[in-house]
């Protein structure tokens, strides 16, 4: 595709999206108009459809700039949608994490739902023999271990197994596409939660994602692969300063303040401290029983940590059928902080939380533990979990080397 004759396609009501979506202290920042994937293909790239059985990996954020979802579009275009498949969480973003997908029959349309998560993570030959073609359109959040890029990466392996051609239609990585921070993968620690050798914040679209893997970590040179790519993205912007209707892609990222802090915090789902499931601020409310909640914070806002401040507060994680069936600490009241971003663009996700756990370390040694292959592996190495458990300060240096290299191998897949 010639990603540099695209004209703007889109123009939003920008202040509406931003007193709809983002904070206060935000809606006098300009809004750039960008024109996503999804927009582009029926803009412009409506012949890689043509004459095709569909099949579309997507969820209920699989939404275009003015928040029409991508099913609805396609049928209103006549295509012919033989299937759906749905990543992690299903097709309606309602399954909590690491819970099996169901396979169904949408009750509207008619049309097979195949998971991707459960039972199979990969389409059979079974499931793509009415489908020509597969098209991806799932956001990503710019952080390794969220599971859409694996899911992704199997659907690629099917459709060269299975002769299909498959479409990516790119989005914005919500973190920028700029800065890069955490460990890189070591490919022992390869799994669904991260399979690729790319730092913890990697700074790709999903689009670049699927270039890397088809023609740099993988030998996919006969996958009939299209990039549709994105209209006036730049790296430098964040999702929150472009025209882009924000959904939440899964039940704990529940709005965009959870992405800039997720990469980071994450980490504590590798430990026995809750990472804020079962609460209003996944990801930002950082507790246990055991945490006296005025010194961790007093000691985290004396780091003076940049972009970032922590507020003391005490939560009680809840059981939700939908967010967290079984959080941790389910009914008891936890102390801990609240991670309140001041700053994103100063704000380093992953050190700031390594920084956390090291003084959590120092605070409770007999108390914090971790649940050491979880943590390894959204870390991508062993080394962070055991330097932290040694009492040590990390030295973010080891870890520059691998992330330099990344930046540098990346630079030929990069479509902006």
């Amino acid at each position: 595709m010639n990603h540099n004759c695209m004209k703007n396609y889109y123009l939003l009501l920008a202040s509406i999206v931003c007193i709809l979506w983002f904070p206060s202290h935000a809606r006098s920042q300009h809004i750039e108009q960008v024109s996503i994937g999804a927009n582009e293909l029926f803009r412009r790239h409506s012949i890689v459809l043509q004459n095709k059985r569909v099949g579309v990996i997507c969820n209920k954020s699989s939404l275009l700039v003015d928040g029409r979802h991508l099913i609805d579009k396609l049928l209103d275009r006549s295509v012919h949608i033989t299937a759906i498949f749905s990543p992690e969480h299903g097709f309606r973003s309602n399954v909590p994490a690491g819970e099996n997908v169901q396979q169904t029959v949408d009750p509207q349309l008619g049309i097979p739902i195949y998971s991707l998560y459960g039972k199979y993570t990969k389409p059979t030959k079974e499931m793509l023999q009415d489908v020509d073609a597969l098209i991806f359109d799932l956001p990503d959040v710019g952080a390794r271990f969220y599971t859409f890029a694996s899911t992704m990466a199997l659907a690629m392996e099917a459709a060269q197994e299975n002769k299909k051609r498959f479409i990516v239609l790119d989005r914005p990585n919500p973190l920028n596409g700029v800065e890069a921070e955490g460990p890189v993968l070591d490919t022992s620690f390869s799994s669904f939660v991260g399979m690729f050798p790319m730092p913890i914040r990697h700074g790709l679209t999903i689009g670049e994602i699927a270039r890397m893997i088809a023609f740099s970590w993988r030998d996919m040179s006969t996958l009939d692969l299209v990039i549709i790519p994105m209209h006036s993205w730049k790296r430098e912007y964040w999702l929150n300063e472009i025209s882009v209707h924000w959904s939440s892609p899964s039940p704990n990222i529940k709005m965009f303040e959870t992405t800039v802090v997720y990469p980071g915090t994450c980490l504590f789902e590798g430990t026995n401290v809750s990472e804020g499931r079962g609460t209003d601020h996944p990801f930002q409310y950082i507790g246990a029983p055991w945490i006296d909640e005025k010194q961790f914070a007093s000691k985290l806002n004396g780091e003076n940590l940049p972009g970032v401040t922590f507020n003391p507060i005490r939560f009680t994680p809840q059981a939700d059928s939908v967010a967290a069936s079984n959080p941790k600490f389910k009914g008891v009241e936890c102390r801990g902080v609240f991670v309140n971003v001041s700053d994103k663009k100063l704000f380093k996700p992953v050190a700031t939380a390594v920084r956390m756990l090291e003084l959590l370390q120092s605070m409770y040694p007999d108390r914090l533990k971790f649940l050491e292959k979880t943590f390894d592996r959204l870390a991508g190495v062993a080394s962070l979990r055991t330097t932290i458990q040694s009492g040590k300060r990390v030295d973010w240096k080891v870890y520059q080397g691998a992330i330099d290299e990344f930046m540098k191998r990346r630079e030929e897949f990069l479509i902006y």
